[in-house]
């Protein structure tokens, strides 16, 4: 029997899992890829109070590494459900706890292209620093408004000999800054208005389907990034936990759920700003709040 059990590896659920150990109560985190979240792929963080500059890398390995310090028991399996008096079933069995905190966070969107999940690895990808490096002195293409699609170009535009930027309306979401920068690269090419609607190649990504004032044209590259938004994955909570349309948790004063004992932190949750700054708010507060009312039963 754990303390707390803890979904999900991400800022928000090492954060918990921090506060929980040092509160030296027995926690078990379960995550079912690797820890960081979202923020690996980050080139530059730079908007983390009392942080100049770090790379997303760094600051998920430096944080995993404090949580290690403490005693942190991590197990890499998928969760296939949580029941309501706070059991854990995965792939591989089954866990129980006083609490459990949700931090699943949220999942890269897809394009939904034919030969799009057949071409991930072969030259589709959803990170572009976790992936840039294999495109070195390429074509790549990245699609996307926000500012992730932004920073990817500028990373990407600094290893690869030339990148589209594709997005499918008229203007960007992105910081002006960035904007700024990206214009004064001499190897990206802005379409606008524009929509990828196929992935062609055989074995692997060659070409790219772009529609534009209802014309169509086939536009050679190596590599193509998509950045095009995020979305959670939380139909395996409906049980304990309200969902809305877009499939986030519904949570009241801050973490709690419909469910006593289960919380959710993070990005997964019905929130105004999805940041790494609210990720660790909402890691720290569900471990606290969960350790308060187990104190007081």
């Amino acid at each position: 029997m754990y303390d707390i059990i803890i979904i999900g590896a991400g800022p928000a659920g090492l954060t918990a899992a921090l506060y929980a150990l040092r509160a030296n109560k027995k926690v078990l985190v379960i995550e079912a890829k690797s820890y960081g979240g979202q923020i690996i792929k980050a080139n530059k963080v730079e908007n983390y109070p009392g942080i100049d500059t770090i790379s997303g890398v760094d600051f998920a390995t430096n944080l995993f590494k404090q949580v290690e310090a403490q005693g942190l028991e991590i197990k890499y399996e998928t969760v296939e459900r949580v029941t309501s008096d706070k059991e854990v079933i995965t792939g591989n069995g089954s866990y129980k706890a006083k609490a459990v905190i949700i931090a699943t966070g949220v999942e890269n969107r897809k394009l939904n292209l034919p030969k799009e999940s057949t071409f991930v690895g072969k030259g589709v990808s959803y990170c572009a620093t976790c992936d840039g490096n294999f495109f070195k002195g390429k074509i790549v293409a990245v699609n996307g408004g926000g500012n992730t699609a932004i920073e990817d170009a500028l990373y990407l535009a600094d290893i690869c000999k030339k990148v589209y930027l594709i997005h499918r309306r008229d203007e960007f979401r992105a910081e002006a800054k960035y904007l700024k920068e990206l214009k004064n690269k001499n190897n990206v090419e802005i379409i606008l208005n524009a929509t990828i609607t196929n992935l062609n190649g055989d074995d692997h990504l060659e070409s790219i389907t772009v529609s534009r004032e209802n014309k169509e044209e086939n536009i050679k590259v190596d590599g193509l990034f998509i950045a095009v938004g995020q979305e959670p994955k939380n139909e395996i909570f409906a049980n304990v936990c309200d969902v809305n349309e877009y499939g986030y948790i519904i949570t009241h004063d801050e973490v709690y759920t419909k469910t006593l004992g289960i919380y959710a932190a993070g990005d997964t949750r019905v929130k105004v700003l999805r940041q790494l700054t609210t990720a660790v708010s909402d890691g720290s507060l569900a471990a606290t709040i969960a350790i308060k009312e187990m104190r007081e039963k």
